[in-house]
């Protein structure tokens, strides 16, 4: 492989805002959709295909499908920069699907490049044949893209884009049943800058009263390090939903004393009981497991009685569960348990994702 720009690079990153009205004055903004899959970027020269992840290891194993499509639908010789996303039928954008791409195994690489195949959604150019556009400014760079992909797919999609932050208003709500995750704001006239937060973001954020059902000590052993989270069903089943995590030092050790009652007797009745028995087998959603991500990871934890309820913030949920890691807001002594339920969650109308790439 011979490029201007040769593998690794870092890409590009953003910086969250709480919503759009926080973007900067005065400054020129090219909007985007915020996809939500794996960052990364393709190089590639001739017959040779690289996929660079966001912390600059190679993708390129996991996704032997894509790197066909890639030879058939790229110019010879480029470096793009995008997403990496697998798309379900009903649901459009499918996170967990394409987590489930990231296996040690050959076998089970190439099943669910079938099963499940990739897409590549581009968004910036940073070379192209023999030349480097890393620093012209994004408006070029994105007209040098729009030329270099105008007969590209079906695998290979470039993003939209709008200068107007009414119609970026409009994605942020419209496009997130499409599975999108908010608005990128891009400034005009920035050069690409690998590894600085000089781009803008504003994601979708919600709040949730959850039972805490458990938790998991800090990996330094100085307090509690996540706080597991449950949601009851129409029938009363509680389900593991996700953990609460990112706390102070202070409030880690504050933590552990307050659940250190509840710890008594916790798994005489805990309805999570038999995950280690039930793991990939139950309907019910179960904390555990191993981490496909590190096979070294500890996921034990500590069960509590699921008498004390927190109201936490979320970005998504998928497939009954967050999407990311919640964030601690406030205890909620005046919820019973039983009272939280899935039922309180705000969930996105489904949208079709082709409507993000010709919308109304």
């Amino acid at each position: 492989m011979k490029l201007p720009l040769m593998p690794p690079v870092s890409p590009m990153l953003s910086k969250a805002l709480a919503d759009l009205e926080a973007l900067p004055a005065g400054v020129d903004l090219i909007f985007e959709p915020k996809w939500d899959g794996f960052r990364c970027i393709v190089f590639r020269d001739g017959d040779d295909v690289e996929l660079g992840s966001r912390n600059e290891r190679p993708l390129t194993r996991y996704f032997p499908e894509l790197v066909e499509a890639l030879r058939n639908e790229l110019p010879d010789r480029i470096v793009v920069d995008g997403e990496i996303v697998v798309v379900a039928p009903e649901t459009g954008l499918d996170f967990d699907a394409l987590q489930q791409r990231i296996h040690p195994a050959e076998s089970r690489v190439r099943k669910l490049a079938g099963e499940t195949p990739a897409s590549f959604i581009a968004f910036d150019l940073l070379a192209i044949g023999d030349d480097d556009l890393t620093m012209l400014p994004f408006a070029q760079r994105r007209a040098r893209l729009e030329s270099a992909l105008a007969s590209v797919g079906p695998s290979v999609h470039l993003t939209p884009v709008t200068r107007s932050v009414e119609q970026a208003r409009d994605w942020f709500t419209r496009f997130e049943g499409a599975g999108l995750d908010g608005v990128m704001a891009k400034p005009a006239e920035l050069p690409y800058a690998p590894d600085k937060r000089v781009l803008f973001k504003v994601k979708h954020h919600r709040t949730a009263d959850c039972v805490v059902a458990g938790f998991r000590l800090h990996k330094d052993g100085e307090g509690i390090g996540s706080l597991l989270l449950g949601l009851f069903d129409d029938e009363g089943v509680l389900h593991h939903v996700g953990v609460a995590a990112s706390f102070k030092a202070t409030f880690r050790k504050e933590l552990a004393e307050l659940l250190a009652p509840l710890q008594k007797d916790a798994l005489a009745a805990h309805p999570w009981r038999g995950w280690a028995e039930a793991s990939g087998a139950a309907e019910t959603r179960m904390p555990g497991a191993v981490s496909r991500w590190n096979a070294q990871k500890d996921l034990s934890w500590e069960p509590v009685r699921p008498e004390r309820v927190i109201e936490v913030e979320f970005d998504q949920l998928q497939s009954g569960r967050f999407r990311r890691v919640a964030r601690f807001i406030r205890w909620r002594p005046d919820r019973e348990p039983a009272s939280c339920t899935y039922a309180q969650l705000d969930v996105a109308i489904p949208l079709e994702l082709k409507a993000v790439f010709i919308p109304d």
